[in-house]
């Protein structure tokens, strides 16, 4: 037999290559169909939901199931049976929906008697704070086995922290209408009106933090007419702030003789300061304080972090507001909840996406292992302590996420 020439097997590579091949279809995912679990929320004065209706439907319409507890949208005005007509089923007891859930969405963070419902392999999307955990929470989870998320840590995919920014939209412009109520003669304020009118001088308002909240307090307060004035540790930010509001406002690092300069003139302080882990920075002391003007007004933002003011301590919806050295100060945590309608559909917009990705990746741990900002949320994963500072404030053990995820195929 005549050997072949390599010119004769490159002519028959050629001619094969022009014959009608075999069709090669891409593999797709194995797509998850999820439980999607929605408690009603029990903290104290928290009226916002997870998901709204809108949201339920697109989730149902995907192929998921959503099982929601009976009145869980009512203080947002969303009725079960917006829900039910959105193709959720309603639950009638807590304990039906974390047994029968294999995801529990919730807005505050479980309590002891919520986490007694919980299984092992379930996924917990819920806020964290910090700054209030004891210990036993956090243990509590580990022996559950379950992987927890805390969505005030979650990312996008420019690096934002989108529920955070969300909410502090929300609080930044809503602390200035706040700081409006208490200046009035009807809560005892000094009779005046945040912002000027015409052959008087305008209310002066000083902002603590140029980040989200400050940017929004910001608009809020020169939309009013206030003359406004900025502190930040971040010159950055400051930068930041004066290029995306178009104009030119009075902006300074926080130096305490020149912040307690300005603060024996201000009308109103708010405190948007927050720290990327652990307790907010005390930026204005006591002493400070007292030397403010008596009817001025503080709205601490910060709270929530521990506040930026020595004087701040916690206060709620029912009794929002305390007196020191003469000072009005507010200092809610969850100042979103007084427009919980407008921050459910806030949160919605967040979760819902999120929640398509799970089912589309075939459950929590490829989707995790794909998606770096949710994963940024992770504290916990199947009874594993992955967060570096919840582990060195309780002296726990922690593990990397990054080395668990690696696990994963």
């Amino acid at each position: 037999m005549k050997p072949t020439s390599s010119k004769d097997l490159l002519k028959s590579l050629s001619q094969s290559a022009l014959m009608p091949q075999e069709e090669m279809l891409e593999v797709s995912k194995k797509k998850g169909k999820l439980s999607i679990g929605i408690p009603r929320e029990i903290s104290f004065q928290e009226n916002r939901v997870a998901l709204v209706p809108d949201a339920v439907s697109l989730l149902v319409n995907n192929g998921h199931r959503v099982l929601i507890e009976t009145n869980a949208g009512k203080m947002s005005n969303f009725q079960d049976n917006d829900y039910s007509e959105a193709g959720a089923q309603i639950a009638y007891t807590s304990e039906e929906v974390y047994t029968n859930s294999d995801i529990i969405l919730k807005v505050a963070p479980p309590s002891p008697e919520e986490i007694e419902f919980m299984r092992p392999k379930q996924v917990l999307i819920s806020a964290i704070q910090f700054t209030v955990q004891p210990e036993s929470f956090i243990k509590h989870l580990i022996n559950k086995k379950v992987t927890a998320i805390a969505f005030d840590l979650m990312q996008d995919e420019e690096g934002i922290f989108s529920v955070v920014r969300s909410m502090s939209e929300i609080a930044g412009g809503a602390s200035i209408l706040i700081a409006a109520e208490y200046l009035s003669n009807v809560n005892n304020g000094q009779g005046a009106v945040l912002g000027g009118i015409s052959g008087i001088s305008p209310t002066e308002v000083i902002i603590l933090g140029a980040g989200t909240v400050g940017e929004f307090a910001t608009r809020a307060a020169l939309g009013l007419g206030a003359s406004v004035k900025v502190f930040d540790n971040s010159v950055y930010k400051l930068r930041r702030l004066q290029t995306v509001l178009g104009t030119r406002i009075s902006t300074s690092i926080i130096q305490p003789r020149v912040l307690a300069k300005h603060l024996k003139t201000a009308d109103v302080v708010i405190g948007a300061m927050r720290a990327r882990e652990g307790r907010t920075p005390l930026v204005v002391t006591e002493g400070m304080v007292a030397d403010m003007k008596v009817g001025s007004v503080i709205v601490d933002v910060s709270i929530d972090q521990g506040g930026c003011f020595e004087t701040s301590k916690p206060t709620n919806h029912t009794n929002p507001v305390f007196r020191k050295h003469g000072v009005i100060h507010y200092c809610v945590p969850n100042i979103a909840s007084r427009v919980s309608r407008t921050a459910s559909y806030a949160l919605s917009t967040i979760f819902a996406p999120i929640l398509l990705d799970i089912g589309e990746e075939g459950g929590i741990d490829k989707m995790l292992k794909r998606h770096a900002g949710v994963r940024n949320g992770v504290y916990i994963f199947h009874g594993s302590l992955t967060n570096k500072y919840l582990g060195e404030l309780l002296k726990l053990k922690y593990k990397d996420i990054e080395l668990l995820m690696a696990a994963i195929q």
